[in-house]
């Protein structure tokens, strides 16, 4: 796990653990992530989550996070794409 990486799994557990009312230690890859919840209180997370990474998460990618883990991997996966994105060289005409 790269650095990066590294700082996306903590921001995902901190929110997480935020909205959870737990600790941060408490927060692991396979806790449920919207366990202890109401339907508002997922609403606030995605939205946390939202602001904290800058991108909007439709609802069907929000309805796929069952656990922190599934949670830590989108965003990692996001990253990766807007890297590579980023690095790629424009095409020849």
């Amino acid at each position: 796990m790269t650095d990066h990486e590294s700082t996306i799994t903590e921001r995902v557990r901190r929110i997480a653990a935020n909205h959870q009312g737990v600790t941060e230690d408490e927060i692991t890859d396979d806790r449920p992530l919207f366990q202890n919840l109401d339907s508002l209180d997922i609403e606030e997370l995605i939205m946390a989550f939202e602001d904290e990474f800058g991108i909007r998460i439709p609802d069907g990618d929000a309805a796929g996070f069952h656990t922190v883990g599934d949670a830590i991997r989108y965003f990692e996966e996001k990253e990766k794409r807007a890297a590579k994105i980023a690095t790629a060289e424009p095409e020849k005409k």
